[in-house]
């Protein structure tokens, strides 16, 4: 193991997103990561989403660089496992319902009886207490609730909910971030291992900011404006001649005239309003209509070419299929081939940050369910071949 993580030991047991996005984000910078999977089911992500030769192709990122063991933790043995992994571990990831890990004799305080150093980050949909804990939750209900779906969509149309992970994937990025913080100060102030009560939830209301401090000052809630913005203008995504499509932002003033006088309407910069964000905003049907006139009539690379001698500040709308081959994400790395026995070479995200000192790796794609139950249990445990056989013929592991 490399990685500014290296040493560090997590078992995780989360099932789908945001709790293993956490682990995924640990294993990434060196941290060894054990993946606890129920025998039978494994993680529910290796069977949602699109399939390659019948292999889920988000676990094979999602599940990238941890080691996967297979233990039914709702039988006595294997809760007996999971306690004697958890007392050599510096952090426990889990996912459960409020209540769960106690009901199987997994509390924290009997964890920490074995470990008092150990971090146990419990990520739920709406927390360990309050009215909704023990509440189902999934993050299309956060992006709901959260304020993120009623901001988001075309005037006068229905609130839109993310075609992705979201919710969970902020979530999970918090949740690393608390556990290095936890591990800093247990490991560089002298403390102790300490319990992260992570929420999806609250993630996404902070990212949301500052909608809600508006609401509460003036009583008001952002109304779904597509994609435009009440901050500036011209913002938009613009259909080319090519029917292809443009986004623009001019978040300063700056930006906003050399686009005006790009598009041929210098006239408009010398107005008042459009000395501020808000009141080029209150102007935005007309700077669109500007805008929209001059990009139609346009391929999309002409467009993009012209921004760019322009000093103006606009992107192509990729697909996905169409970022693989972008020049700027081929040149930085962004979406690395990972070799995988499975699949071949498989492209998937970049670790997410570049250390120059101590950068991360992914190591190898998500593994099959227990790939490593046998190597863990002997070689972390000293369980022989005949205890292990003997839990696997029961269903304890697989």
């Amino acid at each position: 193991m490399t990685g500014p993580l290296a040493g560090v030991r997590v078992v995780e047991a989360a099932n789908v997103v945001a709790g293993p996005t956490a682990g995924q984000v640990l294993a990434d910078f060196g941290a060894d990561v054990i993946k606890i999977e129920h025998p039978v089911r494994g993680d529910d992500l290796r069977h949602q989403g699109k399939q390659r030769n019948g292999v889920g192709l988000w676990w094979k990122v999602i599940g990238r660089n941890k080691r996967t063991v297979a233990i039914d933790l709702s039988q006595t043995d294997g809760a007996g496992l999971f306690r004697r992994l958890a007392a050599r571990a510096d952090v426990v990831i889990e996912s459960f319902r409020p209540g769960t890990l106690e009901r199987w004799g997994l509390s924290y305080e009997e964890l920490a009886q074995d470990n008092p150093g150990l971090v146990l980050l419990r990520v739920t949909g709406f927390g360990q207490d309050g009215p909704y804990a023990r509440r189902p939750a999934f993050g299309t209900l956060i992006e709901a609730m959260s304020g993120f779906a009623a901001a988001t969509g075309e005037p006068g149309g229905p609130p839109t909910l993310p075609p992705i992970g979201l919710a969970d994937t902020v979530a999970g990025i918090s949740g690393a971030a608390a556990v290095v913080m936890a591990l800093y100060a247990r490991d560089a102030r002298g403390g102790a291992g300490q319990v992260i009560d992570q929420s999806i939830l609250e993630p996404l209301v902070a990212a949301l900011a500052p909608q809600t401090t508006v609401a509460d000052q003036l009583g008001v809630a952002p109304e779904r404006l597509g994609n435009r913005s009440e901050l500036n203008a011209p913002r938009n995504a613009y259909p080319t001649a090519d029917s292809a499509w443009v986004a623009i932002s001019t978040s300063t003033n700056s930006v906003a005239t050399r686009l005006l006088h790009l598009v041929g309407h210098p006239e408009v910069v010398d107005e008042p309003w459009f000395a501020t964000g808000r009141g080029r905003a209150a102007h935005r049907d007309e700077l669109d209509t500007y805008v929209a006139n001059w990009i139609a009539g346009r391929t999309q690379a002409d467009v993009l070419a012209a921004l760019a001698e322009a000093d103006v500040a606009g992107a192509p709308v990729w697909n996905a299929t169409q970022l693989l081959d972008d020049p700027h994400v081929v040149a930085r790395g962004v979406l690395p081939a990972v070799d995988d026995p499975d699949l071949g070479p498989v492209r998937m995200p970049a670790v997410l940050f570049r250390m120059s000192a101590t950068p991360g790796t992914i190591r190898h794609a998500g593994r099959p369910l227990g790939a490593d139950t046998d190597a863990v249990l002997a070689g972390e445990l000293g369980l022989d071949a005949a205890t292990i056989d003997d839990l696997r013929s029961r269903g304890t592991i697989a």
